[in-house]
């Protein structure tokens, strides 16, 4: 099938910057093997655009519309995380500390209630009670413990 030409021309910035920082300084290794990369696959990494963008603000008469346009597209791309998921977890808050206490003298007086494990497991597995099970929770606390002392 054969493809009309769109009167629209693409405006390549990475190669329009890559050559204005390279004519800046032809010395640069960093960004001749940016160059060297961009011709080879056709696109650059995440990080590469970023050490791209800091050797472009060093050239004086950049526009900063190519600039804010590789910027653009540094913002589009995914970011991945490589930190340790234990490190990405956030501490428990007071909210879940209470319920959690409840959960365990519940647990303390009725060591088979099943809507109480259910909540305990989901608890330990760090995800938070939702509103309706919350005020479960403490519907079963009132009933089954405040009543009992």
């Amino acid at each position: 099938m054969l493809r009309k030409p769109s009167g629209k021309k693409k405006i390549d910035v990475i190669d329009k910057v890559l050559n204005a920082c390279y004519q800046y300084n032809k010395d640069a290794l960093f960004v001749m093997s940016l160059m060297h990369q961009y011709e080879e696959r056709g696109s650059l990494s995440r990080k590469q655009l970023e050490g791209l963008v800091l050797k472009a603000r060093k050239v004086p008469d950049l526009p900063a519309g190519w600039i804010g346009a590789i910027e653009a597209i540094i913002l589009k791309m995914p970011v991945r995380d490589k930190t340790p998921v234990a490190a990405q977890q956030a501490p428990q808050n007071n909210h879940s500390l209470v319920q959690q206490q409840q959960i365990t003298e519940i647990l303390q007086k009725y060591p088979e209630h099943k809507r109480i494990l259910f909540m305990q497991s989901k608890l330990t597995g760090r995800e938070q009670l939702n509103t309706t099970e919350s005020a479960e929770l403490e519907r079963l606390y009132r009933l089954l413990i405040s009543q009992a002392k």
